[in-house]
């Protein structure tokens, strides 16, 4: 679907089904360089299984249009507006890599609009190296092999897809070209800036889950575990996968992010 915010045409993707704002949402937020079809196989589980799955394309990304956003802080902010405009009160909250950093500051600074808070394959901060930075900055192709490249466990390397005949890099790759130029070095830049995690991990209140991988290079596991240590909460960790867990392990992730969600709702 397609809505107006800030005055800019943004796209979000409702997992192929209808989106009601007044049922139980699921706000799936994208990680840098990431668009919307990067949470594909969370979309469909969970849309057809009464959850109302939405991920918006942040702006300069997807289908989105506009210029990248700059801050982590600016993306929070940013997505508490797509709320007012998708009609959204109050949602569950999932965020992978960067946008795990987002609902950091989506849920502490939002409290009130936030049921339940998902912090995928992250941690409290994603420092980014001077060469993926130079890299993202003025080579960006380069740059995108890359992360491809420190973004996937083995499975990942040896193209063993969990849906036949897709290469998790070849896709993961062709994903992150869609987007606008510019639009990675911006994200990479916001992670690398942002330094407030802990403080923001120690305001949230809502209930919280961390689903980290055991073989992930770019936010390693023990990162994570600071993550989680500060927010309490739920633990699952996938020992076999990489980074790109929603990806190269949806099956895992999807386990994990349901048993959550639908105790939430038995609570509620």
């Amino acid at each position: 679907m397609k809505t107006q915010v800030n005055g800019t045409t943004i796209f979000a993707s409702t997992g192929g089904r209808d989106f009601d704002p007044k049922g139980d949402v699921i706000l799936f937020i994208h990680g840098s360089g990431q668009n919307h079809l990067g949470y594909m196989l969370q979309h469909r589980f969970l849309a057809n299984r009464g959850w109302q799955a939405i991920t918006p394309d942040f702006p300069g990304h997807g289908q989105s249009e506009g210029e990248p956003l700059t801050s982590i802080e600016e993306m929070a902010d940013w997505l508490a507006s797509f709320m007012d405009a998708a009609g959204i009160d109050k949602a569950h909250i999932a965020g992978h890599s960067q946008g795990g950093l987002v609902a950091l500051e989506l849920a502490s600074r939002y409290a009130d609009r936030v049921r339940s808070a998902a912090f995928l394959g992250t941690a409290h901060a994603i420092p980014v190296n001077d060469y993926l930075l130079g890299l993202a900055k003025d080579k960006e192709p380069k740059a995108i092999r890359a992360m491809m490249d420190w973004g996937h466990g083995p499975t990942g390397h040896i193209h063993d897809h969990t849906l036949p005949g897709t290469s998790h890099m070849l896709y993961g790759a062709q994903l992150m070209a869609s987007n606008a130029p510019g639009a990675l070095y911006a994200d990479l830049s916001a992670c690398n800036s942002y330094t407030t995690g802990l403080e923001a991990a120690a305001k949230i209140t809502c209930p919280t889950i961390c689903i980290l991988n055991g073989q992930d290079k770019m936010t390693p596991i023990k990162a994570g575990r600071k993550l989680h240590a500060a927010l309490g909460g739920d633990l699952v960790e996938i020992a076999h996968s990489g980074h790109m867990s929603i990806t190269e392990q949806p099956m895992d992730v999807n386990r994990a992010l349901r048993a959550f969600l639908d105790a939430q709702k038995a609570t509620a």
